[in-house]
């Protein structure tokens, strides 16, 4: 199924928020991209299912958690049983023992047969290829090797349809690939590892939608990162580690790094990661992952984006001023985000954020209209995936 055709299924799953159990299930082969049948309406709205929940467990729906070691604890489990949790995040200390490994993805989806929300949890990691792999395996080839390949265009398409490979065996559905940051120089941040499909942002964009489209035709998620783009980071700047600000022109940002995101969203990716580096030229007094001004205005607005945002970690240093993961969480949600990812591999995190979310709907600080969209976004991606 050409990934237009994945848009408008999710689409169709989300609308008025009018399908949600009628969306899930396993995933098809996809039709011809002319095929817009309507899908059938299902017993269950997602609004109806929404109106359902707590306030905890709507809050819930838009946190991903994380945990250390191979085995998933009891704290997490009980929150996907009870509804609180949109899906979890995997490390290599995760991965480690497949094994291992796929008993804890089959508790995960166990656990989330008793939740009161009906679609399959987003399991997801960074499979990235070369040197960011949390799986053994596929793809082989860092998006730089794939840049430089005989056969660039080739390449990206082989590890596209790779990762969904490699991912679906191991129960997953979300990749958080491909990299779409457009490199300034060799050595630099997104270069240094091997992270970058080159310096050309017409390259980037031809070879991130292969990739994006190979993948989802694979049954799995993707996601462009990191918008608007961390393509002139330089060596030893990092958000995991502390703030960053790139001073970049605004028409480089518009030509250069947010170049390939028009062809990924038309190719229908499901996510989009924003960083939490600043750029002046759009709002130099908040990280792009807390601002309207480059959610709303600028991913949403000006190029039209209506799938899920996700945050990169909101443990990473960039955010220090911005207080403990809950109040980062009301922050990034209160900007636009629909996904916060809780990457500190500490439940407690993900609980904590998750509540703080919940308070800030119950006291009116996040408007009820807004966070209930974001949630359905959530849901229709999740049921557009599968069980």
């Amino acid at each position: 199924m050409p990934t237009t055709t994945r848009a408008r299924r999710i689409a169709g799953c989300l609308g008025l928020l009018l399908l949600a159990t009628g969306c899930g299930g396993s995933r098809p082969a996809r039709p011809a991209a002319a095929d817009a049948s309507p899908l059938p309406a299902a017993p269950t709205s997602a609004a109806a299912q929404l109106a359902k929940l707590t306030p905890d467990q709507l809050a819930g729906q838009r946190v991903v958690y994380s945990y250390q070691g191979p085995t998933p604890p009891e704290q997490l489990l009980t929150a996907v049983r009870t509804g609180r949790a949109a899906g979890v995040i995997f490390f290599g200390g995760n991965t480690a023992d497949p094994e291992q490994f796929h008993a804890a993805v089959a508790a995960l989806k166990q656990a989330q047969q008793d939740s009161p929300v009906h679609q399959p949890l987003l399991l997801m990691t960074d499979q990235e290829g070369g040197l960011v792999r949390r799986l053994p395996g596929a793809p082989d080839l860092s998006e730089r090797a794939v840049g430089t390949a005989p056969d660039p265009a080739a390449a990206a398409t082989s590890a596209g349809a790779l990762a969904a490979a490699n991912l679906t065996a191991y129960g997953l559905n979300v990749n958080l690939a491909p990299v779409l940051d457009v490199s300034h120089q060799d050595g630099d941040f997104i270069d240094q590892h091997q992270r970058s499909y080159g310096q050309d942002p017409a390259a980037v964009t031809a070879l991130g939608r292969a990739f994006i489209t190979a993948q989802q035709q694979g049954g799995v998620a993707a996601t462009a990162k990191h918008f608007p783009g961390l393509g002139t980071t330089p060596a030893g700047a990092d958000t995991d580690t502390g703030p960053v600000t790139l001073d970049v022109s605004k028409a480089r940002l518009t030509t250069v790094d947010e170049a390939p995101y028009p062809a990924a969203i038309a190719a229908g990716v499901d996510l989009v990661m924003l960083s939490w580096a600043v750029y002046p030229a759009l709002d130099a007094a908040h990280p792009a992952g807390l601002s309207t001004t480059v959610v709303r205005g600028e991913l949403r607005g000006r190029l039209g984006f209506k799938g899920v945002t996700v945050t990169d970690a909101l443990e990473a240093g960039a955010l220090a001023a911005y207080g403990d993961p809950g109040n980062r969480a009301v922050a990034a949600a209160g900007a636009g985000m629909d996904l916060l990812l809780c990457s500190a591999q500490d439940p407690n995190q993900a609980a904590d954020a998750t509540a703080a979310l919940a308070d800030a709907l119950a006291d009116g600080r996040l408007d009820h209209a807004e966070f209930t969209a974001a949630a359905a976004r959530v849901t229709a991606l999740r049921a557009s995936l599968g069980r």
